[in-house]
């Protein structure tokens, strides 16, 4: 995933700025300004950013998605398990966002994020690609 020029993040303030990012990723007027702002809430560490990109993984464009879930996946937050798992499972989903779904569920290491990668590979009307992804993850992460 080829990330939108980022350097301008390291310029942001560490603190308090959370709430116009949040604004920006969810309301924000051009598509780089949110893919800029969803990118900096992942990297952010702020527990207070999970909600709002669990949000953003219900967005009508399906880049603005995949960068919330990517986000969700560096931030490794708990809360965000079963909406990953729905954008996991969405089989109207693209194949790349559900890939980063499941990489994100990896990520986040949780009993019920295992769980769900594993009900998708036992699900036989699953895509056999979307199964493969998954089993690799899983294999990397030894629980498979």
């Amino acid at each position: 995933m080829n990330q939108p020029d980022v350097e301008w993040y390291n310029a942001l303030p560490k603190t308090g700025a959370i709430y116009g990012l949040i604004d920006t990723a969810t309301f924000g007027m051009s598509k780089m300004e949110r893919l800029r702002a969803v990118i900096a809430l992942g990297e952010s560490d702020d527990p207070r950013a999970v909600r709002p990109l669990m949000g953003i993984l219900r967005d009508g464009d399906p880049e603005i998605r995949i960068y919330a879930t990517s986000a969700l996946g560096t931030l490794k937050s708990g809360r965000a398990v079963d909406a990953l798992i729905g954008r996991l499972k969405d089989k109207n989903e693209q194949s790349a966002t559900r890939q980063q779904a499941a990489a994100a569920l990896a990520a986040i290491r949780s009993n019920t994020a295992i769980l769900g990668l594993k009900e998708c590979i036992a699900d036989e009307n699953e895509d056999p690609a979307i199964r493969s992804y998954i089993r690799g993850v899983l294999s990397r992460m030894g629980s498979w």
